[in-house]
């Protein structure tokens, strides 16, 4: 299959994103004349306005023209009628950003994790997915469960303060635990019924960051 100009623009929508919405809740709380609670309002307000766009979009002519010309280069066809993956992000993050508010790090880490691992493992997919599994393939969910690896080895150890929680270093069992969870989640997305599955943008986050809470005092 070949990567289509949308499908590049989406992700890289996605890759930017997941590294700003972690950053910021991890990091704006440290910030001078900001409280620990900045980034759980924001997100709130941003996720309370993305609702009301979807809203407006799906019962006003006007702004679902309007919607459809600025978003023609980002939205999937399938989200012309349902809420974007934006929508769930949002409210993922604002989710993780109450239920880990002790533990800053692990919405950061669980967020990056699902953002950046679903853009490459689309990407990959898209480009060199040979081996279906549902609507996925074998080969994106690996590209995802490596970047994972790659994030927590070499990529979150260089961030500051991100990883003190663990004196620099995630320990190994949780590395692969965390970056599993991750991919499965990713991969098979929770079902309520064999009709309905809950967005993974939106659920995969909160599993994840649950699943670290629940495991790191095992390994601390």
């Amino acid at each position: 299959m070949v990567l289509t100009k949308e499908e590049i623009n989406r992700k890289l929508l996605h890759i930017f994103s997941g590294t700003l919405i972690p950053a910021g809740i991890f990091y704006i709380p440290m910030m001078e004349d900001y409280s620990s609670l900045t980034p759980v309002v924001v997100l709130l307000f941003l996720t309370l306005g993305s609702f009301s766009l979807e809203f407006l979009r799906f019962n006003n002519a006007a702004v679902q023209k309007l919607f459809a010309s600025l978003g023609s280069g980002v939205l999937r066809s399938s989200e012309q009628r349902t809420m974007t993956g934006s929508t769930y992000i949002f409210a993922s993050a604002f989710i993780c950003s109450v239920i880990f508010y002790q533990d800053p790090q692990i919405s950061f880490i669980a967020l990056s994790l699902f953002i950046l691992g679903d853009a490459v493992a689309a990407l990959v997919g898209i480009r060199f997915g040979r081996i279906k599994i549902g609507k996925k393939s074998l080969e994106g969910s690996a590209a995802c469960f490596f970047l994972g690896l790659i994030l927590f080895f070499f990529v979150y150890p260089n961030l500051p303060l991100l990883l003190d929680r663990w004196n620099g270093s995630v320990p190994l069992p949780l590395i692969f635990i965390a970056s599993f969870a991750n991919t499965f989640f990713e991969l098979f997305p929770v079902r309520l019924s064999k009709s309905f599955a809950i967005n993974d943008n939106l659920s995969v986050p909160l599993i994840t960051g649950i699943i670290m809470l629940v495991c790191q005092p095992l390994f601390a």
